[in-house]
C-alpha cells in the first residue's frame, strides 16, 4: 500500500475494496485541518488520508470488532497522534465531535437499502453492504452538519443512486462540485462514482473524465496503477 502502510483486515470481517482507495486519493485536502470518515470500517480511508495531509483524522464507525481492527491498525503504523477511532452510531456522533468545525467529510456508505438483505448472512458484511444502521441521508445530514461552510464532504456510490445523492446534498446545503465516474472497462457502464461537494458552496459543477480500472486484457490501467502507489484520482 502506498507509503508503506499496513492493514488488519480478515475476509469474514471486512476487507477494504478499491472504492475506499479511490476516494481517498479522490478528495480534496488541506494540507492540515480536521477530518471525519464517517462509515470508516477498518480505517483504511482515515490511514491513507495521512499520506496526504497532516490533518487530524477521526473515524467513526458503529461495529466494535470493526472499530477494535481499525484502531490497531492506527497502532501498527505509529499514527496514534493523528488518527483517532470513534465507535458510535454516526447518527448520534455529533453529540461528541463539534459541529462546523471539520475542513472535509468522507463517507463510503452502505450502497444497498435495507430492503432485500440477507440478515441470515455475515453480519459485517451485511451492514456494510445494506443500510442496517444509517441510511444515505444519514450520513449526508450528519455530514453536512460537521463540515464548515466552505468545507468540503466526498463520497463514493453507485451510479444507480445518484441522483438521491445529489438531492440529498443539496437539500443539506452541500453543493455537488467534482463528479468522476469510474467504469470497470473502457466499454462499460460505470459502477462507482466519485462525488465532491463544498458547504454553502455556488452552483458550478465539473464532471472530471472517466476513470478506468481494466484494459482489455484484464490488468489495471496506467491511472489506477499510479493512484495505487500514491497518485491522486
Amino acid at each position: 500500500m502506498a507509503g508503506g502502510l499496513a492493514i488488519i483486515q480478515h475476509p469474514d470481517v471486512f476487507c477494504f475494496s478499491m472504492d475506499a482507495v479511490l476516494l481517498a486519493r479522490f478528495v480534496t485536502l488541506p494540507p492540515r485541518g480536521r477530518i471525519v470518515d464517517l462509515c470508516t470500517g477498518n480505517g483504511i480511508i482515515p490511514l491513507l488520508l495521512t499520506t496526504r495531509t497532516e490533518a487530524e483524522i477521526i473515524g467513526v464507525e458503529i461495529q466494535e470488532r470493526l472499530c477494535d481492527m481499525a484502531r490497531r491498525s492506527v497502532a501498527l503504523n505509529g499514527l496514534e497522534a493523528r488518527v483517532s477511532i470513534l465507535c458510535r452510531d454516526l447518527r448520534t456522533c455529533t453529540e461528541v465531535l463539534p459541529v462546523g468545525v471539520f475542513d472535509v467529510v468522507t463517507a463510503n456508505p452502505p450502497y444497498l437499502p435495507r430492503d432485500g438483505a440477507d440478515l441470515s448472512a455475515n453480519p459485517h458484511q451485511a451492514a456494510a453492504r445494506h443500510e442496517l444502521f444509517c441510511t444515505l441521508e444519514d450520513v449526508v445530514r450528519v455530514a453536512s452538519r460537521l463540515v464548515k461552510s466552505g468545507g468540503r464532504v466526498a463520497f463514493v456510490y453507485r451510479p444507480a443512486r445518484l441522483v438521491e445523492l445529489l438531492a440529498l446534498m443539496r437539500q443539506h446545503r452541500v453543493e455537488p462540485k467534482r463528479i468522476r465516474f469510474v467504469h470497470p472497462y473502457a466499454d462499460r457502464p460505470a459502477n462507482l462514482v466519485l462525488v465532491e461537494g463544498i458547504r454553502d458552496g455556488g452552483v458550478e459543477l465539473r464532471v472530471l473524465p472517466p476513470l478506468v480500472v481494466y484494459r482489455a486484457e484484464g490488468t489495471y490501467t496506467d491511472e489506477v496503477l499510479r493512484i495505487y502507489n500514491g497518485g491522486t484520482a
